[in-house]
């Protein structure tokens, strides 16, 4: 008989990566990271580093899914202009203070998509961070396996319509770019401002 106050392992994990200054998962953090700069900046992970999470996001230990390990390097996006110089009006000469618009999970879901050409990015999530980089893990799902074609859960992401989902602002890392989540903008930025800016006159009749 288990009470209703049982967790299981996941929730036990869960529970320990929201307290992520406690002790035990500073040094466990901070082993990790240097294994993390050890290896090559994209390459695939034998398992999760993260069970819990990736589960939560749709993996699942069999066959047909792929866990990437990644890392993108932290900061700003400098404007390429050569020695700085902007041939413009003022308002545009800015180098250093420029933000990129998505953010670095998006960033690493789209690397890994280019590499990962014949797979389909499911989702993403953060795995660690240094002074430098910040790693993420991204779920990838082979829509050519016949575990994944088969199973009624998954195989939407076989339909063509979401090959490169990533470079699309499609999945979860990039729709918080895009501004969904705010209602002003559904179903997108550009219909949303059309719908707002558009005086509609019903006739009498």
């Amino acid at each position: 008989q288990i009470s209703d106050g049982a967790m299981g392992a996941y929730k036990y994990l869960e529970e320990l990566y929201k307290k992520k200054q406690c002790d035990a998962m500073r040094f466990l953090l901070r082993v990790r990271c240097w294994e993390l700069r050890q290896l090559p900046v994209m390459h695939r992970a034998p398992r999760s580093t993260r069970p819990d999470k990736a589960r939560r996001l749709g993996y699942r230990a069999k066959q047909g899914y792929v866990i990437y390990r990644v890392r993108v390097r932290r900061g700003g996006r400098k404007r390429p202009n050569w020695k700085g110089i902007v041939y413009g009006k003022p308002v545009h000469q800015g180098v250093k203070g420029l933000k990129f618009e998505r953010n670095l999970r998006s960033v690493a879901e789209e690397r890994v998509g280019r590499r990962c050409g014949n797979l389909r990015v499911l989702n993403s999530y953060w795995i660690n961070q240094d002074a430098t980089y910040k790693y993420f893990e991204v779920i990838l799902v082979d829509p050519h396996h016949n575990a994944i074609r088969h199973d009624p859960r998954i195989n939407w992401i076989v339909n063509p319509v979401h090959k490169h989902r990533e470079m699309r602002g499609l999945t979860s890392a990039g729709k918080h770019s895009r501004g969904l989540s705010n209602p002003k903008y559904r179903p997108s930025r550009k219909a949303g401002w059309k719908r707002n800016n558009t005086l509609s006159l019903r006739r009498y009749r």
